[in-house]
């Protein structure tokens, strides 16, 4: 009956899929408005007009009404020729130089629903949006953000062809080069994800219990076939499954910053509280085998958050007084804009704000604004900007 069941839907997903998306059709990503570039690049409107004018840099694209729109090549291209001009002495190529360490930034909760895939898809783009290299990968046998990104796990990504592939125990490990894709986001890459990664979660016991001094490290794998591409990246964006399994832990020892999603109710903090205890406990002992537990920041997000809600506010007020500087200031608030905008798997920045009513977007995307940006300053703190 299952299977029966999960192959009549897999055929009618291929069919919508087919429908939606032809085989020769890609995800592409959109142009901006002329103030959406200048607000990108970090420049005002006025300046980048009179580049225009005058011919200097990447050219937009004139529509007949006379809007101007930038492709987001175009606005990469503008970065850059701004950075070359050195005429204001500012960076708009942020890219991290000479001591500033690769930051690979875990996302985890191993509660269902608290956020870890939405959140983990706009800071990923929203980075990659202010010029970052980002390399996100899922972790999650579901495949959310893959799916988000273009990549259907049951269509898309084939054997051997998510992370596993580059960290499995057995003759068949591949380079990580062959395992990373590029997205239709400039500047972002994606190791995608399917239901092939539980194979990790299945073999590791077996590889522990077979004594290889190189096995029994399991928790450091991740981090070390990242290594041979760490030059190509500024971030590395981590989903990971929500489940604390050997994939959380490697991620985890990984990481250099652990970013904790939590919706504001009394069951999902009991849940996060469970997941906080039995995390520590086996950080504890991977750190006696020699596993790195030195991030640069740890902080909790509260996702969904409504702030009419009287209990959600005392909730994250009660977080507040424990966590204290450790929460992050801003909140995601639960948005109908974000969520109508997975329907056509899509995030808020690939949307315009003409397809929402216009207070619903600018709520919406003033939230995810707020959250990145800061989580964006926590990065350049730790790369002593």
């Amino acid at each position: 009956m299952i299977a029966h069941d999960a192959r009549e839907l897999s055929e009618k997903l291929r069919a919508h899929r087919l429908k939606l998306f032809p085989p020769s059709a890609h995800k592409s990503l959109r142009r901006f408005a002329s103030g959406e570039a200048a607000k990108l690049i970090g420049i005002n409107d006025g300046y980048l007009r009179q580049l225009s004018l005058e011919s200097r840099g990447p050219q937009p694209e004139i529509s007949a009404n006379g809007r101007r729109s930038y492709s987001f090549e175009d606005i990469q291209g503008l970065r850059v020729y701004l950075e070359a001009s050195g005429k204001s002495g500012r960076r708009y190529v942020p890219h991290r130089q000479g001591a500033e360490h690769l930051q690979i930034v875990t996302v985890v909760n191993f509660k269902g629903g608290s956020g870890k895939t939405t959140t983990s898809a706009h800071l990923a783009q929203y980075l990659a949006l202010k010029g970052y290299r980002i390399l996100a990968i899922d972790l999650d046998p579901q495949a959310s953000l893959s799916a988000l990104h273009g990549f259907q796990p049951e269509f898309d990504v084939g054997e051997n062809e998510t992370l596993y592939g580059a960290i499995r125990y057995d003759e068949g490990r591949r380079d990580i080069t062959e395992v990373i894709k590029s997205t239709y986001f400039p500047g972002l890459d994606i190791i995608p994800g399917n239901i092939e990664l539980m194979e990790f979660e299945h073999e590791s016991p077996r590889a522990l219990a077979g004594k290889r001094s190189e096995d029994a490290l399991f928790f450091a794998r991740l981090a070390r076939v990242l290594a041979p591409v760490q030059d190509r990246y500024d971030v590395v964006v981590i989903d990971c499954p929500p489940q604390l399994g050997f994939l959380t832990l490697s991620a985890l020892c990984a990481a250099t910053a652990v970013l904790i999603t939590v919706h504001p109710q009394m069951l999902d903090v009991m849940s996060m509280c469970q997941f906080l205890l039995m995390t520590s406990d086996l950080l504890a002992v991977v750190a006696k085998a020699g596993g790195n537990m030195e991030y640069d920041w740890l902080r909790y997000l509260v996702t969904r958050y409504e702030p009419v809600d009287g209990p959600q506010t005392q909730m994250v007020a009660f977080m507040r007084s424990l966590f204290g500087e450790r929460m992050l200031t801003n909140q995601m608030l639960k948005s109908t804009a974000i969520s109508d905008a997975g329907i056509t798997k899509q995030t808020l920045y690939e949307v315009s704000r003409e397809q929402f009513t216009r207070a619903t977007y600018d709520r919406a995307i003033e939230a995810l604004e707020n959250v990145n940006s800061e989580i964006e300053g926590l990065i350049g703190k730790a790369w002593g900007r």
